[in-house]
C-alpha cells in the first residue's frame, strides 16, 4: 500500500515539474531576447524584442490549429501525426501538459533564426517565416522523433532537443542568412567584387548579452530535465547540463586567449550556449566523462563555426546562431551514437527489435551511431528542402530584406516608429521617425538635376575667409583648410565612404544635437505624439591640404542631398598652423600622412 501511494504521490510531483520544465523553457524566450538585442546594434533592439515576443505568440496561434496535430495526433504511415481540433471538441480529456510543454520547444525553434537573420530582415516577412516553421516544419520532424514517426520506431534518440530544435533552427538561420545577405559594411569587396576584408560589428550592451545567456542556461534546465520522471534521472541529467556549458566555455576562453592574445567575451558566451546545445539530445544517457568530452568539442566547434562563416561561406550571422545551435546540434545528435551509456539512470534506448544498444566508445558498435547519422541527415533534409521554399516564396511575395536606407537608420524606426529603445539614454536619429516638413521640400531629389540654388539651400556652405571673388564667394587660399560637416546620422556611411573614395582617410566624427526648421510631425509613442525639436546630427571634420577643399565640399554636398532644406551644413575655415607631435613636421609637411 505504502509503494502505491508513493507511486501516485511521485506520478504528482513530476506531473508538476513537468509544468514547471515548460514555464523555464519559456522563460528561456527572454534569454534569446537579451542575447540577440545585446550582440546587436542599439538601433534595431526594439525590434529584436518584437520578434522574439511575436515568435511566441504566433508559435501559440499555427500550434492550436495545426501545429500539436501534425506532432502528436494519431500517427500516420510513420510520417506526420494526423490533424484535428482536440482542444476545442475535447477539452474535458485534452492532454493540457503535453500541449503546453510541446508549445515552448516549437516556439524556440522559430526564435533561433531571429539572430543570424537580425538588422536587416522585414518584420511582416519575419513573421510569416515564424508562423511557418511553426506550424509545419517543426511539428512534422519532431513527430518523426518524438510523436512515434519512423525515427523514434528505429530508436533514433535525442532526449530534449539537439535535432528536433536546435539543428533545425540552425538550419534555418543558416539558409535564412545566405539568403538574406549580410548586413551593409560586414565584408569589403574591392573592385572586382572579392571581399578582401571582414567587418565586426561589435554587439551595443554585452552586460544584456550576458543577462540572457544566464537566463537561458537557467532554463535549460528545465529543458533538458522536464521529461524526467525519476529523481535518479533528474539528478544525472542537471549534472551533465552543467558540465558540458562549463567546459565548453573554459575550453574557448584558452583557445581564444591563446589564439587572439585576449580571452574573447562575447565568443565565451556563445560558448556556454554550444555546450548547452551539444548535451542537450544525450543529457539522459551520457555520464560526466561523455559531458566533459561532449563540452570541449562544443567549446572548440563554435569558434570554428563563427570563423567559417565569416571567411569560408561569407554569410553574415550577427550573434554566432549557426554556430550555436547548427553545428553543435549536429555534433549532440552524433554524440549520443559515441557517448550513450546504460550506467546512465533510466536507460532506454533500444533498436527496433528492442535490443538495448550503447554507444560506440562503451562498447555498442557502430549500430547507434549509424541510427543517429542517418535521423540527423533525415532531419536536415527535410529542413533545408522546407525551409528554402518557404524563404524563397516570401522574398517573392514580400520581400525578404528591407531597403538600404531603413537598414542604416535601423529598424526600431522604420519598421515600428519607435526612436531608440533607450528614450533619454542614447542619441539616435529622430528625423527617420518623423513626416517630412513640406515646406522644406525643394522640388528635386536627384543632385545631378537639382540647380545651384537648390543644392545651396538643402547644404549650405558656411566660409571663415573674408576674401572674396568678384561674385562675393570666398576664397580659400591659404593651402589648408578644415571641413566640418553637420548631417544626419542616417547619412554618416554614405559621408565615409564619399570622403574615402576621395582620399581623405583622416576624420574626427561627433554626435550633437541642433535644430532648425525642420520640426515634423512626430510618430506616437503609447498613443502620445512624439514632438522633437532637437534633433540628433552627426558632425565630421576634416583637415586637407593636398585635395582641393572644393573636391570636398562637393562629395559631401552629393552624399548628403535629399531635395530637402535641412540636409546638412558645410563649414570652412582656413587653418593656421598644424603641428604633428610625433615628427616635429609643421603645415603642409605634417598633412601629407592624413589625406
Amino acid at each position: 500500500m505504502n509503494d502505491e501511494i508513493m507511486s501516485v504521490i511521485g506520478g504528482q510531483v513530476f506531473g508538476v515539474w513537468f509544468l514547471i520544465g515548460a514555464a523555464l523553457v519559456f522563460w528561456m524566450q527572454a534569454g534569446f531576447a537579451m542575447v540577440e538585442a545585446g550582440f546587436t546594434r542599439a538601433k534595431n533592439a526594439g525590434n529584436i524584442l518584437m520578434k522574439n515576443l511575436m515568435d511566441f505568440c504566433i508559435g501559440t496561434v499555427v500550434f492550436i490549429l495545426i501545429g500539436f496535430g501534425l506532432l502528436l495526433g494519431e500517427d500516420l504511415c510513420g510520417f506526420i501525426g494526423k490533424p484535428g481540433f482536440d482542444i476545442f471538441t475535447s477539452y474535458a480529456t485534452f492532454d493540457w501538459s503535453n500541449f503546453v510543454f510541446n508549445l515552448v520547444f516549437c516556439a524556440t525553434t522559430a526564435t533561433i533564426v531571429s539572430g543570424a537573420m537580425a538588422e536587416r530582415t522585414k518584420f511582416l516577412s519575419y513573421c510569416i517565416y515564424s508562423g511557418i516553421i511553426s506550424a509545419l516544419i517543426y511539428p512534422i520532424e519532431a513527430h518523426w522523433i518524438w510523436g512515434g514517426g519512423f525515427l523514434a520506431q528505429m530508436g533514433f534518440h535525442d532526449f530534449a532537443g539537439s535535432c528536433a530544435i536546435h539543428m533545425v533552427g540552425g538550419i534555418s538561420a543558416l539558409i535564412g542568412a545566405k539568403i538574406l545577405g549580410p548586413r551593409i559594411g560586414k565584408f569589403v569587396t574591392d573592385k572586382s567584387g572579392k571581399i578582401t576584408k571582414v567587418n565586426a560589428f561589435p554587439g551595443h550592451n554585452l552586460p544584456i548579452g550576458a543577462l540572457g545567456v544566464f537566463i537561458l542556461w537557467l532554463g535549460w534546465y528545465g529543458f533538458n530535465g522536464a521529461a524526467c520522471t525519476t529523481v535518479e534521472q533528474l539528478g544525472s541529467v542537471f549534472v551533465t547540463t552543467t558540465i558540458a556549458p562549463a567546459i565548453a566555455t573554459v575550453v574557448c576562453m584558452i583557445f581564444t586567449w591563446i589564439k587572439y592574445g585576449k580571452p574573447d567575451v562575447s565568443m565565451c558566451l556563445n560558448a556556454s550556449l554550444a555546450g548547452l546545445v551539444a548535451i542537450t539530445a544525450p543529457c539522459d544517457v551520457t555520464d560526466a566523462f561523455g559531458a566533459i568530452v561532449i563540452g570541449a568539442v562544443a567549446g572548440l566547434l563554435v569558434c570554428f563555426g563563427v570563423w567559417f562563416l565569416d571567411y569560408v561561406l561569407r554569410i553574415d550571422d550577427p550573434v554566432g546562431a549557426v554556430a550555436v545551435h547548427c553545428l553543435n546540434g549536429i555534433w549532440g545528435t552524433l554524440a549520443v551514437g559515441l557517448f550513450a551509456t546504460n550506467t546512465a539512470p533510466g536507460y532506454s534506448i533500444a533498436n527496433a527489435e528492442g535490443t538495448e544498444i550503447v554507444g560506440l566508445f562503451y562498447g555498442g558498435g557502430f549500430e547507434l551511431l549509424g541510427i543517429q547519422l542517418f535521423g540527423f541527415v533525415a532531419v536536415a533534409l527535410w529542413t533545408a528542402v522546407t525551409i528554402t521554399v518557404a524563404f524563397f516564396l516570401i522574398k517573392a511575395l514580400f520581400g525578404l530584406r528591407v531597403t538600404e536606407e531603413e537598414e542604416i537608420i535601423g529598424l526600431d524606426a522604420t519598421e515600428h516608429g519607435l526612436p531608440s529603445a533607450y528614450a533619454g539614454f542614447a542619441i539616435s536619429d529622430m528625423s527617420a521617425t518623423m513626416d517630412i516638413n513640406d515646406n522644406t521640400d525643394l522640388g528635386d531629389s536627384n543632385y545631378d538635376t537639382a540647380t545651384e540654388f537648390k543644392k545651396d539651400a538643402a547644404i549650405p556652405v558656411v566660409a571663415s575667409s573674408t576674401e572674396t571673388d568678384a561674385n562675393g564667394v570666398p576664397i580659400f587660399n591659404t593651402g589648408m583648410h578644415k571641413v566640418t560637416i553637420i548631417a544626419k546620422l542616417a547619412k554618416f556611411d554614405s559621408l565615409k565612404k564619399a570622403m574615402n573614395d576621395l582620399g581623405v582617410t583622416g576624420m574626427t566624427v561627433t554626435q550633437v544635437m541642433g535644430c532648425g526648421i525642420q520640426k515634423g510631425a512626430g510618430e506616437f509613442y503609447r498613443g502620445v505624439e512624439m514632438d522633437t525639436t532637437l534633433l540628433p546630427k552627426i558632425k565630421v571634420e576634416v583637415v586637407v591640404s593636398k585635395i582641393p577643399v572644393a573636391d570636398v565640399i562637393e562629395a559631401a554636398k552629393r552624399a548628403l542631398y535629399t531635395g530637402h532644406i535641412g540636409d546638412g551644413k558645410i563649414f570652412v575655415y582656413n587653418v593656421l598652423k598644424v603641428v604633428k607631435v610625433r615628427t616635429g613636421e609643421e603645415d603642409y609637411a605634417a598633412m601629407q600622412d592624413v589625406e
